[in-house]
């Protein structure tokens, strides 16, 4: 398998990681999707990373990646089957990756140079950055006193919420989420200390 991404996208880091917790070899690849030069409308029309290069066919989007990948290997399974585990776990990961698409949009708004200082849209800005406050406090309300988000294992819950609050740290280092969320706090310590998010660490 070929992994298409960057070292700075948390949808590639979360797929990276799930790779390493199942134990899964791939050739990882370096793709700019700014870069004029890039080719990856080839293997996804959108334009987007991650891409998954399989021997017949190509898959995109992260959450379709490690939704196959889970299948892969009995190694450290990361997403229940069926049922009400299943569908939390995966509510987890929409909220994830929720916050890490405003996060984005909010980062590209102020600095994608596309755009004059003039260009830019404040108020697009702070309604991003609204739903990124609002998902960390909804986040913290989920994991209440819990060590992991969904019962005693690591699990994809656990990757997307390392991976989103990985992601505020790298490009947000000024918004100061422990204070008011000191169990997202601890999470995210236990969570890096893993070799699978030591490896990922964005840059």
């Amino acid at each position: 398998m070929k992994l298409i991404g960057s070292n700075a996208s948390p949808y590639v880091r979360k797929v990276r990681i799930v790779m390493i917790e199942k134990k899964l070899d791939y050739t990882f690849l370096l793709e700019d999707v700014w870069s004029p030069d890039t080719t990856i409308a080839t293997k996804n029309p959108l334009g987007k990373i991650p891409c998954l290069v399989l021997e017949s066919d190509t898959l995109f989007d992260s959450r379709v990646i490690v939704e196959y990948l889970d299948t892969l290997s009995p190694v450290g399974k990361l997403i229940p089957g069926v049922g009400r585990e299943r569908a939390e776990i995966k509510t987890w990961e929409a909220l994830c990756d929720g916050l890490m698409d405003a996060a984005i949009l909010a980062r590209l708004e102020s600095t994608w140079i596309g755009r004059t200082e003039e260009q830019r849209c404040q108020a697009w800005i702070d309604r991003q950055m609204g739903k990124v406050h609002a998902t960390l406090a909804q986040m913290s309300k989920m994991l209440g006193n819990k060590n992991l988000c969904c019962g005693i294992h690591l699990s994809l819950a656990d990757i997307a919420a390392g991976c989103a609050l990985g992601y505020l740290d790298f490009r947000f280092p000024h918004i100061d989420w422990r204070t008011p969320y000191p169990n997202l706090h601890r999470l995210y310590d236990k969570l890096m200390r893993r070799p699978s998010f030591i490896e990922t660490a964005p840059r």
